[in-house]
């Protein structure tokens, strides 16, 4: 688990191989729209790629819009994405449902790519480039081509896809996010009717970490994609890092730049942790995180699974009220509420695009004609 960077919201990570505690984030921590990192590109690249404009519908058009044809082997590229390979084949109904699913993701994106096209929207290759680069970094040019070989896709693919999220986030950004207005009346409104919520029962510590493992981990990555192989090279790394540390290095750069575990994406910022959640970490970990003061890290303490952990304290709250004069609280309810409108408007912005096109879903039909069934779905 990991939490807000320290400059700025980011997103959870459900996967952190170190002893640190697992609690849930804030109440209020602000989600940030959807990242286009690499993985997210290759679970929903091709939306709408092999749409083709035809005059009638063949046995494989699964759904139309606006005249553009979506392929059924569209859908199925996906579909085999988010199917676990090592996991039970889902069953016909389960695999059909999937793919109603993620053929509706197809329409609704098709629906926004032409709004998004007739606006002048469309990201530019130098767009479409630098955030190319910036999904590719995290990996290697031999990790990188073996999760486009698992994927079925090729670079082209991957452009095109990157091309389409840049232009629909163009266009929402436009649409909706530039419309969502939070008052101060509203933060007041909403302070004085949750005020229970503001009510710490314990103290809580804002913390970074930095792990450093004695095993190189191919599904986890640092911007560097320097991975400690032995516990001689964690030694010597955990040493190297205090030194920067010591010498002015920002904490944050150096845990996206070396941290091997899922923190590293947001600069080893774990969020707030209740004291409490520190009983189901280390004994030495826990005596030496609560005697730091704000600013202050921990000299590199052994990881009971091997390796090194240094923890960095952001900041700490004692227990009780929160009061609306605090800024953090104002900005936390702030955060919270514009998520809130701006999630609300998306949902009838959606809504209102889906009314003005024209959409038919040939799969449903073949669903409902067949009872369940059509005819050799590949599961």
């Amino acid at each position: 688990m990991h939490g807000v960077h320290s400059r700025g919201p980011r997103q959870e990570s459900s996967v952190v191989p170190t002893s640190m505690p697992q609690t849930p984030r804030r109440r209020f921590a602000t989600p940030r729209l959807p990242a286009m990192a690499l993985l997210a590109a290759l679970v929903v690249c091709a939306l709408g790629a092999g749409c083709k404009r035809g005059t009638a519908p063949g046995a494989d058009v699964w759904a139309s819009v606006n005249g553009k044809e979506i392929l059924r082997q569209d859908v199925e590229k996906i579909f085999r994405s988010r199917v676990n390979a090592e996991a039970p084949a889902p069953s016909q109904e389960e695999a059909l449902s999937l793919q109603l699913s993620i053929l509706d993701e197809l329409v609704n994106s098709e629906i926004l790519i032409e709004r998004a096209t007739k606006a002048n929207l469309v990201a530019s290759d130098a767009e479409v480039e630098d955030k190319f680069t910036e999904s590719k970094s995290p990996y290697t040019e031999e990790e990188f081509q073996k999760k486009l070989k698992e994927s079925g896709l090729t670079v082209d693919d991957l452009r095109s896809d990157i091309r389409r999220q840049l232009s629909i986030q163009k266009l929402l950004n436009r649409d909706v996010v530039a419309k969502v207005s939070i008052t101060d009346q509203d933060i007041q409104d909403f302070y004085n009717k949750n005020r229970a919520q503001f009510n710490v029962t314990e103290a809580e510590y804002h913390i970074a970490q930095i792990v450093i493992t004695p095993r190189a981990d191919a599904t986890v990555h640092n911007r560097k994609n320097d991975k400690a192989t032995n516990e001689a090279e964690a030694g010597r790394k955990a040493a190297m890092l205090i030194q920067k540390i010591n010498a002015g290095t920002d904490f944050a750069e150096l845990a996206a730049d070396y941290s091997e575990d899922a923190s590293a994406s947001t600069g080893g910022d774990l969020g707030f942790q209740p004291e409490s959640a520190f009983n189901k970490s280390d004994p030495v970990l826990k005596k030496a995180v609560l005697a730091l003061k704000p600013g202050q890290t921990t000299q590199p303490l052994r990881d009971p699974r091997g390796g090194y952990i240094i923890i960095k304290l952001l900041g700490k709250e004692a227990a009780g009220q929160r009061q609306f004069s605090d800024p953090q609280v104002q900005q936390a309810i702030r955060d919270a509420l514009r998520t809130r409108k701006e999630q609300l408007l998306r949902s009838a912005y959606l809504v209102e695009a889906r009314d003005e096109a024209q959409v038919t879903n040939y799969l449903a039909r073949q669903i409902l004609e067949f009872s369940g069934k059509i005819p050799t779905t590949t599961p």
